[in-house]
């Protein structure tokens, strides 16, 4: 339950139809399994205490007095667990004679109250109107099982030791419907929601419903957990396949089908939360939780779980920015090219510009650049000859990264140009008194400032435009030279991290293997370059400068980034997450070295961040200072960075 993280399961216990005593005894044994997994939020079938397919049987008192038996047996039985639990049987309410499908929210023996089904399917193989009643207009209090409860369709639980777990309740229909129940819970500030379920299986309905589950989750900002009925449910008509989704603001974490037992994941409910607080979607309430609550007519109730730390067992990918899929990945990277190009396109029409001037080092990120633009050019219509091709070698310049740098020029069809900039430089250094034997950051970026100012003059001797190459990862850390690779007319990259540029090139290469080997060979050649900004000398031939032995990993980098910026995690949970993902990779003092790195870079340059050119947005973060990103440059990281030091107390310990 730390960090924001509630560990939840969706559970298909086997059952006997109409045993109501056998049911009892598999439901407390499936509560026990997974409360000895540390759940502690549960989710059972519709109607599982009695099974779904009773059918006349439902309308039977002998039938409703062994569910509500089975019922009082769970609740004795689980009050030592330490879990808040949803399970389906058949209620009868005195007041009106009528029976409803409901879900039965308990809690150490407790129960907390009655969810009826708002919407009763009566088509097809579903004739639930026979037996029940809709429970969409029903406010009332009964007694069941010695306690006096609510039935009640519109009512939520707040957890008090983790007040932004609220859970709601839904049950199967209630989701394919119109305006299913889940929208007003949403709106109360129910985060996690759980949905009992017994979906039948048909042939290509598994993904409809996987959609169903999916999307709500990402419609309402919120966990869903979805359990469905299983083995041991009545094949007469129907077969039920247990078809059962953990899923989170529209990612589904956990499935499994044609089973029985537990499905079970951790919901990140702090990450549900700042996705809500940053959206209009979901602005504060004008009044206090209870009152906001009162006037969509929804119940707020409470209950306790103890506080306790939360084994991990999603999925938390190494490459956040890269889809692990290969056939995902492809159609992403194809639909990234094709996003930046359009960009491009539309400022290369905007401008009227004669051509477009990239500067190409022979390295990752002015090899798709170059790319990049060479796509937007046949968007066009027009010659790649048009394209201006740039090699601007000086003293840090290898003889593998110039050669690359024209075969990728030549290969792509652009206007190739070499401007040695080293006398330019020496004369520059002379004007200022800059010792050649003086590597300092001086030494560093006068060579990349002069480079700029060679682009920029050919662009406008050309009538053209200067495609910038840096990328998202160097705008985060600001490994750039501010009026040097940090300026250009229009930056293709500036939304791209390092670890998605390497998957594009490399895709890039993949497309090349059938058209032009040797394109693909030279992409493949960068692909093995170190990723180097070559301003100090050669050492015997080779790169002397490796951006990730100065900076950190880009890898860990881009860990960083991504869920301490898209999602606001402080640097604990952020350590913690990157320890899961990659632990294997790095060592517990790398990681937090790193990330104390990333901190204190990603504060102290964002006055090169306030003023970037202009650049196509292709993910869900970018840092651009007219839209995404909007932090002052003289903000203080002291509270990080004092969270940053407990935690290398703690790993010291």
């Amino acid at each position: 339950m730390r960090d924001g993280f509630i560990k939840a399961a969706a559970g298909t216990p086997k059952i006997k139809v109409a045993d109501c005593a056998y049911n009892a005894g598999q439901i407390v044994a499936l509560m026990r399994e997974a409360a000895g997994q540390g759940v502690k939020v549960l989710a059972l079938p519709e109607l599982c205490v009695t099974g779904y397919t009773c059918g006349d049987l439902f309308l039977q008192d002998t039938l409703l007095q062994g569910a509500e038996d089975a019922l009082a047996r769970i609740l004795e039985e689980t009050k030592d667990l330490d879990m808040l639990a949803a399970l389906g049987l058949p209620v009868r309410n005195c007041w009106d004679s009528k029976l409803y499908n409901c879900a039965a929210v308990i809690c150490k023996g407790e129960l907390l109250g009655l969810v009826p089904k708002t919407y009763i399917p009566n088509y097809g193989e579903f004739y639930e109107g026979r037996w029940f009643a809709s429970g969409a207009e029903l406010d009332t209090l009964i007694d069941l099982c010695g306690q006096h409860v609510s039935l009640y369709s519109n009512v939520v639980w707040e957890c008090e030791t983790m007040p932004n777990l609220v859970v709601g309740v839904e049950i199967c229909e209630d989701l394919w419907a119109a305006q299913p129940p889940s929208i007003a819970l949403a709106r109360a500030g129910t985060t996690l929601i759980l949905n009992l379920s017994a979906s039948n299986e048909l042939a290509g309905k598994v993904a409809y419903r996987r959609s169903l589950v999916a999307g709500q989750s990402g419609r309402l900002v919120c966990g869903y957990v979805y359990a469905d009925a299983g083995e041991g449910e009545s094949t007469t008509d129907l077969v039920f396949a247990g078809h059962n989704m953990i899923a989170e603001n529209g990612a589904v974490l956990a499935e499994k089908r044609f089973e029985t037992g537990l499905t079970v994941s951790e919901i990140d409910i702090d990450k549900l939360i700042f996705e809500r607080r940053r959206m209009n979607t979901f602005s504060p309430p004008k009044r206090d939780p209870m009152a906001e609550a009162h006037a969509i007519g929804i119940g707020r109730s409470s209950f306790t779980l103890k506080m306790e730390d939360t084994a991990l067992t999603r999925p938390i990918p190494k490459n956040p920015f890269v889809p692990e899929d290969h056939g995902d990945r492809q159609e992403r990277c194809e639909e990234i090219f094709t996003i930046a190009a359009l960009g491009l396109k539309k400022r290369l029409e905007h401008t009227n510009a004669s051509c477009a001037v990239v500067g190409l080092s022979g390295g990752l990120d002015s090899t798709l650049a170059l790319l990049i633009t060479a796509r937007a050019f046949d968007m066009l219509g027009r010659p790649r000859s048009d394209i201006l091709a740039l090699t601007m070698p000086c003293f840090g310049t290898t003889s593998r990264t110039k050669s690359n740098a024209q075969v990728l020029a030549e290969r792509i069809g652009a206007d190739f140009r070499t401007v040695d900039i080293g006398e330019a430089v020496r004369v520059h250094f002379r004007d200022i008194g800059q010792s050649m034997e003086d590597l300092s950051v001086t030494f560093e970026n006068g060579q990349a400032r002069e480079r700029t100012q060679v682009l920029m003059d050919l662009a406008n001797q050309r009538g053209g435009l200067v495609i910038g190459t840096g990328d998202l990862s160097e705008l985060a850390l600001g490994w750039a030279t501010y009026n040097g690779d940090h300026m250009s007319m229009y930056g293709v990259n500036g939304s791209i991290p390092k670890t998605l540029v390497r998957h594009l090139t490399a895709y890039a290469a993949d497309q090349a293997e059938v058209s032009d080997q040797s394109l693909a060979a030279v992409l493949r050649d960068i692909l093995d370059t170190p990723v180097s900004p070559e301003l100090l000398p050669p050492k015997e031939g080779e790169i002397a400068q490796r951006t990730e032995d100065l900076v950190g990993p880009y890898e860990l980098h881009d860990f960083f980034l991504y869920y301490a910026v898209r999602w606001g995690f402080g640097p604990r949970k952020v350590f913690r997450l990157a320890l899961y993902a990659l632990g294997e990779d790095y060592s517990q003092e790398g990681i937090l070295k790193w990330l104390k790195n990333f901190y204190r870079r990603f504060f102290s340059q964002q006055f090169k961040r306030s003023c970037l050119p202009d650049g196509p947005k292709v993910g869900s973060l970018a840092l651009s200072p007219r839209g995404d990103w909007r932090m002052p440059s003289d903000a203080a990281n002291a509270l990080w960075a004092k969270e940053l030091e407990s935690l290398e107390t703690q790993s010291k310990v």
